[in-house]
């Protein structure tokens, strides 16, 4: 018996299911992990593995970076929570602002649910509206208000509508198909108490799903028409795709963003902003009620800090490395299953990919459903026997970071030469 197994039937005595996040479950059981160090984890019994996981998106410069465990270990000797405020929250607070100019005013929280779940209620309190409109496959968060037709483990468990969740809460939220613009167009026009929208600029919860050529503009089009805020999370997009996140990509400036994973490189921080007349609702100013004790902990703020400065120290070479690495796993990953005769579409963007075993172009979250997901399946313990991991589920995104070498994306390389072949067979 490995020590992983072992480990997780201990784990399933007193821990439901045995994990303690859905996603994290894959048969026949999850490996335990030991330690990580730049681009690799090494589970219980000792085996490494090139991640490509890394945090679901969030460990955009690689595990244990020396720059943010510096920042962070300088900060533990000082103490680890105050419940008062500290000028390094000023200090992220500017930094996140001038990466991110549409964000007038930023507060900073814990998780992206929180932050999510806040700019929601900022949209609902500043319009004195109540329905939301979100979008298929589109993960916000696991509470009511989002989590109706959700991405993420949602939709690789096929829950639709989880059960405990209020139906008088969920029946605010309308929920239009991604990329349909017509659709939301005739939602728009005929609902009239509309507080906000948000959207997942690229769909990174349904597997990867990117925005169709006009389908961010003509939201923001929309939106302003009908004087509606649009919500952009940015959780897994921030600073991931550029230092600026998915809205200086494609140039567009949302009302209210959310900001999380890559923000904190693997420490627990969020932050919501925005435009200064709804974030100056939030209480106790305003009357848009948010608190949290963990808000602005001196220790993930700084290693926020030490993040965003070491982004912007290297970015002009970081992005074109990340964009690099990921073109080449695509576009040898595309030859390998084609000389394989598999069907496939891969969506790729930035240091963003994922595979779907499918005929058709994968645009929506219908067509993501329709994938092969047995054969993915396939591919992902295969891939693990090869010593790469990627995220265990259909529904989530490959991710690439600032520590893999020349060397990982060869070995990957050669890893997903093998397990195609096990797809194929």
């Amino acid at each position: 018996m490995t020590k992983s197994k072992n480990l997780f039937s201990k784990a399933k005595k007193i821990i439901p299911s045995g994990v303690n996040s859905p996603v994290r479950f894959f048969k026949p059981y999850p490996f335990f992990v030991k330690k990580s160090l730049g681009s690799s984890i090494w589970d219980e019994d000792g085996k490494s593995y090139i991640d490509f996981c890394n945090g679901y998106g969030a460990l955009l410069l690689g595990h244990t970076r020396k720059e943010i465990i510096s920042a962070v270990s300088s900060q533990l000797k000082k103490g680890t929570l105050y419940g008062t405020p500290t000028s390094l929250e000023i200090e992220l607070s500017n930094l996140i602002m001038k990466n991110f100019p549409s964000m007038n005013k930023v507060r900073l929280v814990n998780t992206g649910a929180e932050a999510t779940m806040t700019a929601i209620r900022l949209a609902r309190g500043f319009t004195k509206k109540k329905k939301i409109i979100k979008f298929e496959g589109c993960y916000h968060g696991a509470y009511d208000s989002v989590l109706v037709k959700a991405g993420s483990g949602s939709a690789h468990n096929g829950i639709s509508v989880s059960d405990g969740g209020l139906d008088e809460v969920s029946k605010n939220t309308i929920v239009v198909p991604y990329n349909d613009s017509p659709t939301l167009e005739k939602v728009l026009t005929k609902q009239k108490d509309i507080a906000g929208l948000i959207v997942e600029p690229i769909l990174a919860n349904m597997g990867l799903i990117l925005p169709e050529k006009k389908f961010l503009s003509d939201l923001r089009k929309m939106t302003r028409q009908h004087d509606v805020p649009l919500i952009f999370d940015e959780v897994v997009t921030g600073f991931r795709v550029s230092e600026g996140g998915a809205q200086k990509k494609f140039g567009i400036k949302p009302d209210l963003t959310t900001l999380g994973k890559a923000l904190g490189n693997g420490f627990v921080i969020s932050a919501v902003g925005g435009r200064k007349e709804i974030m100056n609702k939030l209480a106790p100013d305003g009357k848009v009620y948010q608190a949290s004790t963990f808000a602005g902990n001196p220790v993930s703020v700084s290693a926020a800090i030490s993040s965003i400065k070491t982004i912007n120290k290297i970015k002009n070479k970081l992005y074109s490395k990340l964009e690099r690495n990921c073109e080449l796993l695509v576009n040898e990953i595309d030859d390998l299953a084609t000389d394989y005769k598999i069907p496939h579409q891969i969506n790729s963007i930035s240091s963003m990919f994922q595979i779907f075993f499918s005929k058709s172009p994968v645009t929506d979250y219908e067509t993501s459903k329709k994938a092969n997901g047995k054969k993915f399946q396939k591919l992902f313990s295969n891939l693990l026997r090869n010593g790469v991991f990627i995220a265990p589920s259909q529904y989530e995104t490959i991710f690439l970071s600032d520590a893999h070498t020349d060397s990982n994306i060869t070995k990957t390389m050669g890893a997903f030469g093998l397990s195609l072949q096990a797809v194929k067979n």
